[in-house]
């Protein structure tokens, strides 16, 4: 825009041309009369003052404004009127040169304005993060070196992962591994029943699988687990003898004054010694000088409580073996709350009835909890514990009963990928690549932190540096590198594209610390957003006002809905006003003490058709996951 106050030759060219846009100069009588109504007509500020007169010329008339030489210099003389047809009075004035560059250009389509914004915005910003978050209708012309460095980046970022997850990582990658696998949900009950079975099977499985789900059923299901074990009542005589603490704390629940019932193991014996009281009523040892008859102790049952429970119960088990194998005692144990008192003794027991008796009654209460249960709780609980190559296994068995659907071609849910992946290239692929894959695909935040423990300080350091040194690309270069991708196999298109998606994750933690730098990139990406929770940004009528990369704001009256977080964040109070940023975002806890205004900042964004609202520890996450959404489903499951 020309500054305030200066007028080229161009303008009073144009002045003369076209009266209808510029003001007319001013005649000869105004400028003696030192009038410059039509300066300040044609422009926002008047025109220099006149300089001083000096003492060698006499006092004279307002001159006119002081104009340059070439202002002064007379309109171009029009053409000949033979030389140019007769124009048409209410035909458009021709414009000169200067006044076309003021005048307003036409309007671009709404999609080559908002490509124009980023592309003017990314030239401005060259460090801005790249994020490519929409497939380009052309190539256009590619630079091959820039794609060549951008492999090369690739490759070198691969390294650093490995080496992360191979000293000190693996464990947690293998954990995160089996979390996303406890996601699936593809699974008929029978085949999940199935799947399992075949585990439980396997060699080593009775140790740690079968023992843990035992646990699981205990836990949760404890009547079905107690509706055994009163089929298998000699599991009791091992478990009371010579362990006093394990019977009190089973037989010495008889009742108190003013109570009528007796509960778990007391009533089992008070109940039997009363039906056979005519050959077991002797056993009973009381703590008084005499003991108590039948006849007594039924109008007052709360006289059990001065029996002798342990000397009883060593009785029953030396002189009253029936009482073992009771109604009496099967009924009182069927509720497995008895299982609580020491659950390892009879894990052991139920294992050894599977594996060495193959005890039905077992196998068929397993069976019915491999179908009930959820399928992500079985695979948390079990999985953890597995050596590499039993996880392998169950994974190529568990690829075998997924039958993808249309769904999973759209990443309608996280594990989509891994569905797929195990339906039809299990064979294709290690354990090694497949926890790889799962950390720059589906745990990229959980890898980033474990990078940035002090014991990874070194791959710490070479990953800053490949971010700082990510080569600059065209949308043209990154669809070339896409395409690329696309021509090796499906497992190895899933790793390039997913540790892109993670290198822009980096890239957007290190700069994506406050509020500005975010709504930058979101300007610049043409990414729309509003901020949560910010009532001034209310307009009156009502509807909240939407930041966009353009210059025509829109309205959005779309309702959002809070996120859904998968599992609580850490929080911790922090009590110094100079706390780290850097542990500030890690936790994502920006409305506590020590958080400055500009750390704070929470929107709603078209990425996710403003859904949900994100925070600044959340947003790296977001967009490169939704960069790897995008990317995968145009490259890999169109």
């Amino acid at each position: 825009m020309m500054d305030e106050g200066v007028r080229t030759t161009d303008d009073r060219a144009g002045a003369s041309l076209t009266p209808s846009l510029v003001a007319p100069l001013p005649d000869e009588e105004d400028a003696k009369d030192g009038s410059t109504a039509g300066v300040t007509q044609t422009f926002s500020a008047p025109p220099p003052p006149a300089p001083a007169p000096t003492s060698e010329s006499p006092p004279q008339a307002p001159a006119e404004p002081a104009w340059t030489a070439a202002q002064k210099a007379p309109p171009p003389t029009p053409a000949p009127a033979s030389e140019s047809p007769p124009q048409d009075p209410l035909a458009e004035p021709a414009l000169s040169d200067a006044q076309k560059a003021l005048s307003p250009k036409p309007a671009l389509p709404a999609e080559d304005s908002d490509n124009k914004v980023v592309e003017n915005y990314q030239q401005e910003n060259p460090k801005m993060v790249q994020l490519f978050l929409q497939v380009p209708t052309d190539g256009g012309s590619v630079d091959t070196d820039a794609v060549r460095a951008r492999r090369s980046l690739l490759n070198e970022a691969e390294s650093v992962i490995r080496s992360v997850v191979r000293s000190g990582g693996r464990y947690e990658a293998r954990m995160w591994l089996c979390s996303t696998i406890s996601s699936v949900h593809l699974l008929d009950p029978r085949d999940q029943r199935d799947l399992f079975l075949n585990l439980l099977e396997m060699k080593d499985s009775r140790r740690d699988v079968a023992a843990r789900l035992l646990r699981m059923i205990f836990d949760k299901k404890p009547k079905k687990a107690g509706s055994v074990l009163a089929k298998k009542l000699h599991m009791l005589e091992k478990f009371f003898q010579g362990n006093p603490e394990r019977t009190v704390q089973w037989f010495s629940h008889f009742a108190a004054t003013g109570d009528l019932t007796h509960k778990k193991g007391a009533r089992a014996l008070a109940h039997f010694a009363f039906v056979n009281r005519d050959v077991c009523w002797e056993e009973l040892e009381w703590k008084g000088k005499h003991g108590q008859s039948p006849a007594v102790v039924a109008t007052k049952p709360h006289y059990f409580r001065d029996l002798d429970v342990l000397q009883t119960v060593e009785n029953f088990l030396e002189y009253v073996p029936d009482f073992w194998s009771s109604e009496e005692l099967a009924d009182s144990v069927k509720d497995g709350e008895i299982l609580q008192i020491d659950t390892e003794y009879f894990v052991d027991q139920f294992v050894y009835s599977m594996y060495e008796e193959n005890f039905k009654d077992v196998w068929q209460v397993v069976e019915e909890f491999l179908m009930e249960e959820q399928f992500s709780s079985l695979s948390q609980y079990l999985l953890i514990h597995l050596d590499e190559q039993r996880l392998l296994r169950f994974l190529k068995t568990l690829g075998k009963f997924i039958r993808p659907n249309a769904l999973c071609k759209e990443l309608a849910f996280p594990c989509c990928w891994l569905e797929v992946l195990l339906s039809a290239h299990i064979d294709q692929i290690s354990l090694d690549e497949l926890i790889l894959l799962n950390c720059v695909i589906a745990k990229g935040r959980q890898l980033w932190h474990l990078m940035n423990g002090e014991e990874h300080e070194e791959e710490r350091g070479r990953m800053d540096d490949l971010v700082k040194g990510t080569n600059h690309l065209t949308d043209a270069d990154h669809f070339a590198l896409i395409k690329d991708f696309m021509t090796t196999k499906f497992p190895d298109a899933l790793k390039w594209i997913g540790i892109q998606s993670w290198v822009i994750f980096c890239d957007l933690s290190k700069k994506c610390r406050s509020a500005d730098s975010c709504e930058s990139l979101f300007t610049g990406s043409n990414i729309k957003f509003r901020k949560a929770l910010d009532y001034s940004l209310v307009k009156n009528d009502g509807h909240p006002a939407v930041h966009t990369s353009d210059t025509d704001d829109k309205v959005l009256t779309r309702s959002s809905r809070k996120r859904r977080r998968d599992k609580k964040k850490r929080r911790h109070r922090y009590d110094s006003d100079e706390d780290n940023v850097d542990q500030l975002l890690e936790l994502g806890t920006f409305n506590g003490k020590g958080a400055t205004e500009s750390q704070r900042g929470s929107w709603h964004l078209s990425t996710d058709d403003f859904s949900a609202s994100w925070d600044i520890a959340d947003v790296p996450d977001h967009l490169s996951n939704h960069y790897l959404r995008v990317w995968l489903k145009w490259a890999c499951f169109r």
